[in-house]
């Protein structure tokens, strides 16, 4: 394979380290989407903020940015205004421009990549490059939880020295950009990723939801050929047909999503736990027989092979990490604490614990139970009284008083109807 120019051959003497937050990834692989999306041929690039403590970086926030015409280069003009923007809002604590990144193949970066680079060295020191690479997620070539991306340190192998920041845009306009391009070499340099409260949220709800989200394509109306009854007539209609012969039932709830997640991570905890174990018993099967059996190697070689035993030969025995073995031995020691001396205790201690919760629980459907029958009781209570001054009013308005009928509705207290039928 050929070998990238631009990456320093160098002896690197740097003591940088770099924390990542989720955050970064989330806003590149969102740009990269988008600009997939839209079709979009032009550069992905974007800068990135963060803060600086001595020789520990931290990548906390990132935003796009507008490129130059020529594609080569930056708008100073739109880059310098954003800038100042973020850095208002971003005030405590208050974060400076800490790198750039954009996307390149797992080689390293490319000549294209220059121009931004040169541009952003004034405004950052050191000039920091986070480089994406989309081909390893295509091709699938990203295992063990690494991330798709590589952090590199620009630095200047001779040539001349960089411009200043206020002489950026007097190169721009003589045409002098291509000051010091000789001298731009590249050379990674290791980052663990950081998370706090706030993003672990972001994070698992982002996570959540690419898990449950499905592509559909090409979904079309289909009508269906059962026939319309006056019973049955919603069953007619033209119904659409789910991907994969999915249905609306079939789509999980709420509690069922935050159910499946939990059992799914403890279902990946001890898997790892699991793995893990065997990880050590394979380690130890393989260490020569005197630290198995605590016995001096001089006395072990010593004794005679017997065949019927089958030990590590010394081509299959493991090198001694003596700092792993502490380890394993300081683990195997801690492993009585977490059994309970007393079994019967606890589980009657377990056992109260768990009447405790499901009293609490049964008192609060009791509680439940009681204020759905205040409610049904008062809801029957006006029901009664309605029908009562319904029936009222149609005894005291259906019949007259001596039989006939409209008396109580055609005669008034006070004689008015009977003057005027001419009785009076």
């Amino acid at each position: 394979m050929a070998t990238n120019p631009l990456i320093s051959t160098a002896r690197s003497d740097s003591t940088l380290q770099v924390l990542l937050h989720p955050l970064v990834p989330l806003t590149i692989s969102d740009y990269i989407t988008r600009h997939t999306l839209r079709r979009q041929t032009s550069l992905i690039a974007g800068t990135i903020l963060g803060q600086q403590n001595g020789r520990e970086i931290t990548f906390e926030h990132a935003f796009e940015i507008k490129l130059a015409p020529n594609g080569s280069s930056i708008d100073y003009t739109w880059f310098q205004e954003r800038l100042n923007q973020y850095l208002a809002v971003h005030k405590d604590p208050q974060l400076q421009l800490v790198g750039w990144f954009t996307t390149a193949p797992t080689a390293g970066p490319q000549e294209g990549h220059l121009g931004i680079h040169r541009a952003l060295m004034a405004f950052m020191d050191p000039s920091l490059l986070l480089a994406f690479h989309p081909a390893s997620v295509l091709e699938g070539d990203v295992v063990g939880g690494k991330l798709p991306l590589t952090i590199y340190e620009g630095i200047t192998e001779g040539g001349d020295a960089l411009p200043a920041e206020s002489d950026i845009s007097v190169m721009q306009i003589e045409g002098q950009d291509n000051v010091g391009a000789a001298s731009v070499k590249f050379r990674e340099i290791p980052y663990a990723v950081e998370t706090g409260e706030a993003e672990m949220i972001g994070v698992d709800f982002v996570a959540r939801g690419g898990g449950n989200a499905t592509a559909v394509d090409g979904i079309t109306t289909q009508t269906s050929k059962k026939p319309v009854t006056n019973g049955d007539s919603a069953a007619g209609q033209s119904v659409a047909s789910q991907p994969n012969g999915m249905t609306d039932t079939s789509l999980l709830s709420p509690e069922d999503e935050e159910l499946l997640a939990a059992l799914t991570t403890r279902t990946n905890a001890v898997k790892m736990l699991h793995s893990r174990i065997q990880l050590f018993k394979t380690y130890l099967s393989n260490l020569p027989p005197c630290y198995l059996n605590q016995e001096s190697p001089s006395s072990t070689s010593s004794q005679p092979q017997n065949s019927s035993t089958s030990t590590p030969t010394p081509s299959t025995t493991t090198e001694i990490n003596f700092p792993l073995l502490r380890s394993i031995n300081a683990l195997a020691s801690h492993l009585p604490i977490v059994i309970p001396a007393d079994s019967n205790a606890y589980q009657d201690e377990s056992l109260a614990e768990k009447s405790d919760v499901s009293l609490v629980s049964l008192l609060g459907s009791i509680g439940k139970s009681a204020g759905a029958m205040k409610t049904l009781g008062s809801k029957y209570a006006i029901v009664e009284s309605v029908k009562k001054d319904k029936a009222a009013k149609t005894l005291g308005g259906g019949r007259g008083f001596d039989g006939f009928p409209g008396m109580g509705e055609g005669m008034g207290w006070d004689g008015s109807q009977l003057a005027e039928g001419g009785i009076m």
